[in-house]
């Protein structure tokens, strides 16, 4: 297969924009055990801190349960980070892997995406569609939390502490295959515990649902194997890029209002015109020559303090007046402005970039 390293090493880039110089050759044999499984267990520990607790999901009274979180937040994110790296598929094999994310995990494994009254929340509103037994505005809203800040967004970040690794895989044959079997089990923990829940409430997919649902994440997943074997460089087109701290005001700006919007078509139609467009300009961009690391750090910085605030939002409307789940949020808010902080740090003034950088 095809790996980043070839590509650094002739002085290629993803989309056109130079990526930074990786490690020489032999470092990565000198890499200790601990350095080599670093970014691979922060990934595990990031990806269900930021998808279930940062955003009010689950509130910090659940912080025990992030063990039973990890198996499918964490290896889920790893497999999908891994399957990507390794067919040099660059940021869309990692976002069509992770809309089957998405899909399995909302669809299969907790079926909130059919469920019309999960935890006694009415779920048949404006955007319900009976036939297929889905509310579009809360699938919306699903995709996108796991596609952006479930998967996305911790990778990003990680990826950002090992600027010199981030286009490589991180996994062995043998530890890519134990983070699948962990991700399976993962399913099936959280499918267990969740049947209860359904059971309560008299409620299973029908198996046209479920059949569906599988169809949709295997199709995702062939497109983003086909996408990274397809891949076809072309020449950067020129053009500037903005500065980081734009993008990650844009991008905060952009999500708050996908995440806030009406639940109704108009809130959909509007959710829908956001993410085209900020998808469309973003791709724009990072083929241009200015565009590096510290522009895909911002843009997931700017997604995690979106997450930050809806937390608090998630709580007022989900936990009332609980003063300890506010609290819990402002702990996790504190900690992602922290390691926005120490990674920006690292990010922006850590070592040189590679490439001239646009000053737009």
């Amino acid at each position: 297969m095809l790996r980043w390293v070839r590509c650094a090493r002739r002085g290629e880039s993803e989309g056109g924009a130079t990526i930074l110089p990786v490690e020489q050759p032999g470092r990565e044999q000198r890499l200790s055990r601990w350095g080599r499984a670093a970014p691979c267990l922060g990934l595990l520990v990031l990806a269900p801190l930021v998808g279930e607790y940062l955003n009010g999901n689950t509130p910090i009274q659940m912080l025990p349960a992030l063990p039973f979180l990890v198996p499918l937040y964490g290896a889920g994110a790893l497999l999908v980070r891994e399957v990507a790296r390794r067919t040099s598929g660059g940021w869309p094999a990692i976002f069509l892997p992770a809309a089957a994310y998405g899909v399995i995990e909302a669809g299969l494994v907790d079926q909130t995406m059919f469920n019309p009254s999960f935890e006694d929340r009415d779920a048949t509103g404006a955007t319900y569609l009976p036939a297929i037994g889905v509310n579009v505005s809360n699938a919306v809203t699903y995709l996108a939390g796991h596609i952006v800040w479930s998967v996305a967004v911790p990778i990003a970040l990680v990826e950002s502490l090992v600027p010199a690794r981030r286009h490589s895989p991180w996994l062995g044959r043998a530890g890519l295959a134990l983070t699948a079997a962990t991700y399976l089990l993962g399913c099936y923990l959280i499918f267990a515990i969740f049947a209860d829940v359904l059971r309560t409430e008299h409620f299973l997919a029908s198996p046209g649902q479920r059949i569906g649902a599988a169809v949709v994440a295997l199709a995702l997943i062939a497109a983003a194997v086909a996408a990274g074997r397809k891949r076809q460089r072309t020449a950067a087109p020129a053009g500037s890029v903005p500065r980081p701290w734009q993008l990650g005001v844009g991008v905060f700006v952009a999500s708050s209002v996908v995440l806030a919007r009406p639940e109704n078509w108009y809130g959909v139609l509007a959710a829908l015109a956001v993410v085209a467009a900020s998808c469309a300009l973003i791709m724009r961009w990072s083929r241009r020559p200015g565009w590096d690391i510290r522009h895909e750090f911002a843009l997931a910085a700017g997604a995690l303090m979106t997450y930050a605030w809806t937390g608090f939002a998630v709580t007022w409307m989900f936990g009332g007046a609980d003063p300890v789940r506010f609290t819990g949020n402002a702990i996790f808010a504190a900690s992602a402005a922290l390691f926005v902080t120490i990674a920006g740090r690292r990010v922006f003034h850590g070592q040189p970039q590679s490439t001239p950088v646009s000053r737009t």
